[in-house]
């Protein structure tokens, strides 16, 4: 691949044209407002210039409700030699452009499973899609040469390929995205208008359950009304664990003592369910999940504090596995949690406090 067109400079088409960039591929950008893709290029994702023919590959970086008229557009206009686009959901633009009557051969619908809560182009990075399945759509009908560039594209994202039909990838990402954030909104929605004293008591669990709350509404209108049908019969599912639950917990209120035991049963299995669905969430770098030890360590607020827990832990002769933070409410200080390999517990435990670092036990 030498030329690309990326039209739609948000995250995700602005992460992808850096990625290109960086790569030696020439991208033009294009989108509806062009002050945006303005944006991306001053970023080095590329040109806003019009390319002066048809690029290698279009990608179509657009809302969901929009993609199958922007993909209709680009290929009657035959700007590309390949076309794919990079929306959240698959199977409906697919039918969009075949009721359409368009020759999809040159077309491949996919989908990089990575964002974040911020939007626009300056929320773009190029290691956006490094380590992270990318999902592949092709058909039958889809020629050899749109499928090899839009592996390309992927290689060139460091992303991982992941083919699946486009209808099974809508109800994977139902399960794994569109719902989880609905719930997770649910959460967050609570608290609103709860007491100042009950949210000031909030920890790094009400952070991790609410994080993907604060993503731009208008966005999660576009995506999940392309996929309505699949997160409404999980949200079924949900629903009727919550009320099972519900039920569970004021039979746990009775005084008798046949009804308490029946709920503890009932909200046990719940929690037993979660275990049993929290431990097939895949590990790091998509391998199956491991058990670590935890590091405490105690820090200030401070600038370098991390640089210097890392290095220490490095002179240590330790890879930190994962982190996580917890700001202490209303000090300058926080805990930091080190997810280590047991073995490399009590290593980078001693190490840690002969260089003058507080452990929790």
């Amino acid at each position: 691949m030498r030329t690309a067109l990326v039209i739609g400079t948000g995250l995700i088409g602005t992460s992808a044209a850096l990625a290109l960039a960086q790569r030696g591929v020439v991208v033009h950008l294009a989108d509806h407002d062009p002050g945006q893709a303005r944006t991306a290029a001053a970023l080095g994702a590329g040109t806003d210039a019009e390319p002066e023919g048809p690029v290698d590959l279009a990608i179509v970086a657009a809302p969901p409700a929009h993609v199958a008229g922007v993909l209709a557009d680009a290929m009657r206009r035959g700007v590309a030699r390949g076309y794919l686009d990079v929306a959240s959901v698959k199977g409906g633009p697919r039918r969009e452009l075949q009721a359409l009557g368009l020759d999809l051969s040159a077309y491949i619908g996919t989908h990089p499973m990575s964002g974040r809560e911020k939007s626009g182009p300056l929320a773009a990075t190029g290691d956006l899609f490094e380590g992270r399945p990318w999902v592949l759509t092709p058909t039958r009908d889809t020629d050899t040469e749109v499928l090899n560039l839009a592996l390309e594209l992927v290689s060139h994202c460091r992303a991982v390929p992941v083919v699946m039909d486009a209808d099974a990838h809508d109800r994977a990402v139902a399960l794994v995205s569109h719902m989880p954030h609905l719930v997770s909104s649910m959460v967050a929605a609570r608290l609103e208008h709860a007491e100042e004293a009950a949210v000031r008591l909030c920890g790094q669990g009400i952070r991790d359950v609410t994080r993907i709350a604060a993503s731009d509404p208008g966005m999660w209108i576009d995506i999940l009304s392309a996929n309505p049908g699949p997160v409404a019969d999980l949200l079924t599912d949900v629903a009727a664990d919550l009320e099972e639950t519900v039920q569970s917990l004021r039979a746990l209120q009775s005084s008798d003592d046949a009804k308490r035991r029946e709920g503890a049963d009932g909200v046990q299995d719940v929690l037993r369910r979660g275990n049993a669905g929290q431990v097939r969430v895949p590990g790091k770098h998509g391998a199956a999940p491991r058990e670590y030890e935890v590091v405490a360590v105690l820090i200030d607020d401070q600038p370098g504090q991390l640089a210097r827990i890392f290095a220490d832990a490095g002179q240590a002769g330790v890879n930190i596995e994962d982190v996580r933070i917890e700001h202490a409410t209303g000090q300058q200080a926080g805990l930091v949690q080190l997810m280590v390999e047991p073995k490399s517990a009590v290593v980078l435990s001693s190490a840690l406090r002969e260089r003058g670092w507080a452990i929790r036990q």
